[in-house]
C-alpha cells in the first residue's frame, strides 16, 4: 500500500505528464547533465548525471503502470478512490494518444517511431482497465474502453507484423527484429502458441542469440547481450513447454552474477563481463520472473 500511494502521489496530475522515472522521494527534476571533467569506470566517457529520457514520451509505461495496480488488486490491495481516478484517466488518455509516436522502451535518442511494443503496453492499459471495471464494479466506460483496445489489436496485428519475415518487428513498417517483443505473449497480448507468436521467437532465436544470451536488437555500435531479454527468454521456452531450454539458459544468466549476487544491464561475452548500468532493476525483476516460471505452475497459468 506504501508503494500504491508513492506510485499516485509522484504520478499526481494528468498522463501526459507522467514520466518513466521519479527520484526515490516522487520528485521530477532529474535533468540530464554531462560532467567533461570527470572520468567515468575505467575511463568511459561522457560521464552523465540524470536520465535525458525522463523528457521522452514512452507510451509503455501506461500499460506498466496499469498492470501492476492490476495484479496489485488481484493479490489482495483493497480498491481505492484516488487509484481508479488515475486508472481511468489512463485509459482515456491511451485512447487519445495511442496513435501517435514514442520513444519507446529502449529510449532511443532519435525522433519517434511507431514501436510495436509501445503500441501493445497501450493496448496492455486498455485490457487492464477493463479487467479492472469488470472485476471491482466500476462498468461505465467499459464498452468504450473494448471498442478502442479491439481497434489498437488489429491495428498492431496489421501494421507491426511484417509478413515478408514472418515475425513482428520493432516498429511499423521496419525489418528489425527486437527482442522486447518477448513481451507480447508475457502480458497476454497473444497466446504463446499463436503461429505469429511462435514465429517472432523463432526469429529472436535465430537472429539475436550470440554466445546463448539475447541481444535487444541488432545494432552499428558495441552492445552486450542484455540479461533482461534472456530471462524473458527463459519465461517464453517455459510456456511452449521447452522446459530443458528454459532451465538451460536460466541457468546461464544465473552464471553470470557477481560475488553478492547482482547483475547489471548486460554482458560482454567476449570479455567475459557484466557491463552497462549495474546493478539493473530490470534484469532482477526477470530473474524473480523466470524463477517464479520455471517453479511455479499456477505463474505460467495467469499469462495463458
Amino acid at each position: 500500500m506504501a508503494w500504491r500511494d508513492w506510485l499516485v502521489r509522484a504520478v499526481a496530475g494528468h498522463p501526459s505528464d507522467m514520466q518513466i522515472v521519479y527520484a526515490v522521494d516522487g520528485s521530477r527534476h532529474i535533468a540530464e547533465w554531462i560532467c567533461d571533467w570527470l572520468p567515468g569506470y575505467e575511463g568511459a566517457t561522457p560521464v552523465r548525471f540524470g536520465n535525458l529520457a525522463v523528457s521522452q514520451s514512452q507510451h509503455d509505461i501506461y500499460g506498466e503502470v496499469m498492470n501492476a495496480l492490476y495484479v496489485a488488486r488481484r493479490h489482495g490491495l483493497p480498491p481505492d478512490d484516488d487509484v481508479w481516478e488515475l486508472e481511468r484517466r489512463m485509459a482515456d488518455h491511451v485512447g487519445r494518444i495511442w496513435r501517435e509516436p514514442d520513444n519507446g522502451l529502449w529510449e532511443l535518442r532519435r525522433e519517434p517511431r511507431h514501436y510495436t511494443l509501445s503500441k501493445a503496453m497501450c493496448w496492455v492499459a486498455l485490457d487492464r482497465a477493463i479487467r479492472c471495471a469488470r472485476d471491482f464494479g466500476e462498468a461505465s466506460r467499459v464498452a468504450h474502453w473494448k471498442h478502442l483496445a479491439a481497434r489498437l489489436h488489429r491495428d498492431i496485428c496489421q501494421r507491426g507484423f511484417n509478413r515478408a519475415l514472418n515475425c513482428f518487428t520493432q516498429s511499423y513498417g521496419s525489418d528489425q527484429i527486437d527482442a522486447s517483443l518477448l513481451l507480447l505473449p508475457l502480458f497476454g497480448f497473444l497466446p504463446v502458441d499463436d503461429p505469429r507468436i511462435a514465429a517472432t521467437v523463432d526469429a529472436i532465436e535465430r537472429n539475436l542469440m550470440k554466445d546463448g544470451l539475447v541481444r535487444r536488437y541488432r545494432s552499428e555500435l558495441p552492445e552486450g547481450a542484455f540479461l533482461a531479454c534472456s530471462l524473458w527468454l527463459v519465461q517464453i521456452r517455459k510456456m511452449q513447454g521447452r522446459d530443458d531450454t528454459a532451465r538451460e539458459l536460466f541457468d546461464r544468466v544465473v552464471a553470470l552474477r557477481n560475488d553478492v549476487g547482482l547483475l547489471a544491464e548486460e554482458y560482454d561475452t567476449s570479455l567475459n563481463r557484466q557491463c552497462g548500468n549495474f546493478p539493473l532493476t530490470l534484469s532482477h525483476v526477470a530473474l524473480i520472473g523466470a524463477a517464479h516460471a520455471l517453479d511455479d505452475v499456477d505463474y505460467l497459468a495467469l499469462h495463458r
